[in-house]
């Protein structure tokens, strides 16, 4: 079964959307971004989330005392890392937490996405490339790059009801959503539950 994350979460209201309509995870953005949240922030969303759903810290280029203390308070249960964070810095966290790592890959081809599989992380999360930013833009990329993959991978870049069942098709592991579960920049409710719905009944 696909799985389903929910990005981006940042008012206490998201919180109350998602333990409506579980998804397997959500998303806290630690990094610059419209969606930030401080760590108070996030260790609050996250004492009121359902203990069922995995709570995601994207971080971009972050100190890495930083995730190992959201980790180790229990903040979050995995780590995204969305920077420019290489093999050296992936092993390097990884001996201090044991939570699962998520490397970020900004797609430009597929011969990167191939060469990313020998990172140490558990997870590639497949997201669009714009140049001067590292994500969150709402904006798809050519799925048609994505190469057969032994390493599970998110699927991320501009995902929404319109576009999920084609999504749905390249069998990642699971299906990241942010924006298109917004409504004036804000998480839809409604839009939420309907994505999760759509996903769950094609698989």
């Amino acid at each position: 079964m696909i799985k389903v994350k929910i990005c981006g979460l940042s008012r206490l209201q998201d919180i109350e959307f998602v333990n409506e309509s579980l998804p397997d995870y959500i998303g806290f953005v630690f990094a610059e971004s419209r969606r930030k949240v401080s760590f108070d922030q996030a260790e609050r969303m996250k004492s009121l989330l359902d203990p069922s759903i995995l709570s995601v810290g994207v971080f971009v280029n972050a100190p890495s005392d930083d995730i190992v203390m959201l980790c180790r308070n229990g903040t979050i249960d995995l780590v995204q890392l969305h920077g420019d964070e290489d093999a050296l810095y992936i092993k390097r966290l990884q001996s201090e937490i044991q939570n699962p790592l998520i490397k970020a890959i900004r797609v430009q081809n597929p011969e990167q996405i191939e060469k990313a599989q020998e990172l140490p992380c558990k997870y590639l999360l497949l997201d669009s490339y714009q140049n001067n930013t590292y994500g969150g833009n709402g904006r798809g990329f050519d799925w048609a790059m994505i190469p057969q993959l032994n390493k599970p991978f998110f699927l991320a870049g501009g995902i929404h009801s319109r576009n999920v069942k084609v999504a749905i098709e390249l069998n990642p592991y699971c299906i990241d959503i942010s924006s298109g579960v917004e409504t004036d920049g804000v998480k839809d409710a409604e839009k939420i539950k309907e994505i999760i719905r759509m996903i769950r009944s094609e698989n």
